[in-house]
């Protein structure tokens, strides 16, 4: 096998990657967990899962 013949495998296995990844992030069993991910970035706990302390916004300490 020459070099051309090479370059073409690789490039058909990066292109069923590429498929494969694009299929896994858009099939519709995949879209909840994706939303719950989405979702934890607005929970309000702190890195070791207890929950920030309030401030006031008034600006009144």
């Amino acid at each position: 096998m020459d070099y051309g013949t090479y370059r073409g495998i690789y490039t058909l296995i990066l292109l069923i990657l590429f498929l494969g990844i694009v299929y896994w992030a858009y099939k519709k069993s995949s879209k909840k967990d994706f939303d719950k991910i989405a979702e934890s970035i607005l929970d309000d706990e702190d890195v070791n899962g207890t929950p920030h302390k309030k401030e006031s916004s008034n600006g009144n300490d």
